[in-house]
């Protein structure tokens, strides 16, 4: 994809392909435990996205994976309950696959044992010579194209996993083969699409039949506070090493809280003092962190998502730039976007003014929200 993250992270219609492919197990009837296996350093900021867009209820178990997909695939085994009969192993890549596409495969491991979803191949297939020339021409007759869901009884593919011991396998039918247990053919669908190239997001875009961006709203946050002994300094959800700290109700953290208000002011939902405010004694010291992630689940909610970010924070003393990564990062769990999404720049006044004079730091947020949702 040449994208810079996972393509499962990847935003499709303002949501992630993550989170599109999950809610369509969400929605099927005969899904009892969903497991999102995940590489272990994205675990904690899936957890966070799926909150984000309300999936995180006790039905969705993250778990970390292997090296390879079987190993993966095994980790996930090892979460299901022992209530459990019929698994289905699905691409997080594949978002468009729908109840029905489901249900009939899990039907069908049901009556046969295994089963996994799947297309005739209907062109002409070609093998290459080495000189990238036509090396032969393959008869297409009785090929079939595979995709997932691949469903099997819970205990036949353990038994598949058992006898393969470390031999490697692109997918599940492929382990269930050699084990020597039928696997039955589910005609799959063409929008059934694995997202590879770039191409395939624009592709699914239009299968789910709306525009690439339908919803636009910008909004500019602002924030500052004084630096006064006795305080940590907060900056961006990460701790600065500087002998003050910003004065405030909560951790004082003018970053995060410019950033809310530049969120709340692309809803058009007022300010981070109506939603939290100071006269609060829950929110007495508080991780501003915290706050960030309610502003965006009132976006999510809205069917808005954070497309970009750009900060300003505007500081005589400490030195940032150091910490800008980890704060750029911070900040980007917290919305559940990857780090590219969030620009965060530091700067001084040549000391003039109040920042200038180290009396006070502050802070200026502008953001790009998009989706299916209108704001106020």
């Amino acid at each position: 994809m040449g994208a810079g993250q996972p393509k499962q992270y990847l935003l499709l219609a303002g949501v992630p392909v993550l989170v599109h492919t999950v809610r369509a197990f969400v929605a099927a009837p005969c899904i009892d435990q969903i497991v999102v296996v995940v590489p272990s350093e994205r675990l904690e900021a899936t957890r966070e996205l799926l909150r984000n867009h309300g999936l995180d209820h006790d039905s969705v178990i993250l778990t970390p994976g292997g090296l390879r997909r079987q190993d993966s695939v095994l980790a996930g085994l090892g979460c299901l309950d022992l209530t459990i009969d019929i698994v289905l192993v699905h691409d997080g890549a594949r978002p468009l696959v729908t109840s029905e596409l489901i249900a009939r495969c899990y039907q069908a491991a049901q009556d046969h044992g295994a089963a996994i979803a799947a297309l005739p191949v209907k062109d002409t297939l070609k093998r290459a010579a080495d000189n990238q020339t036509i090396g032969a021409t393959v008869d297409r007759e009785g090929l079939w194209q595979a995709q997932t869901p691949q469903a099997a009884r819970v205990s036949l593919l353990r038994q598949a996993y058992e006898l393969a011991g470390d031999d490697e396998a692109t997918d599940e039918a492929s382990l269930l083969e050699r084990a020597g247990i039928p696997v039955h053919l589910v005609e799959g669908s063409e929008t059934n699409l694995k997202i590879t190239r770039p191409d395939d997001l624009l592709v699914a875009e239009r299968l789910l039949g709306r525009p690439v961006m339908t919803t636009m709203r910008i909004g500019h946050g602002y924030d500052a506070h004084c630096l006064v002994p006795g305080r940590t300094l907060v900056l961006a959800g990460i701790t600065v090493p500087h002998a003050l700290g910003l004065a405030g109700h909560s951790d004082a953290d003018v970053v995060t809280h410019a950033l809310c208000d530049a969120i709340l002011g692309a809803l058009g939902r007022g300010d981070i003092g109506r939603h939290f405010p100071d006269t609060d004694q829950q929110f007495k010291d508080i991780y501003s962190i915290r706050l960030l992630e309610e502003v965006v689940r009132l976006a999510t909610t809205e069917g808005l998502e954070l497309v970009n970010a750009d900060l300003t924070v505007v500081c005589q003393a400490p030195r940032l730039a150091p910490y800008l990564g980890e704060m750029e990062a911070c900040l980007a769990r917290a919305c559940g976007v990857s780090p590219a999404h969030i620009n965060l720049k530091a700067t001084t006044t040549e000391r003039m003014g109040f920042t200038g004079r180290e009396e006070g730091i502050s802070c200026h947020a502008v953001v790009l929200l998009t989706g299916q949702g209108e704001g106020r």
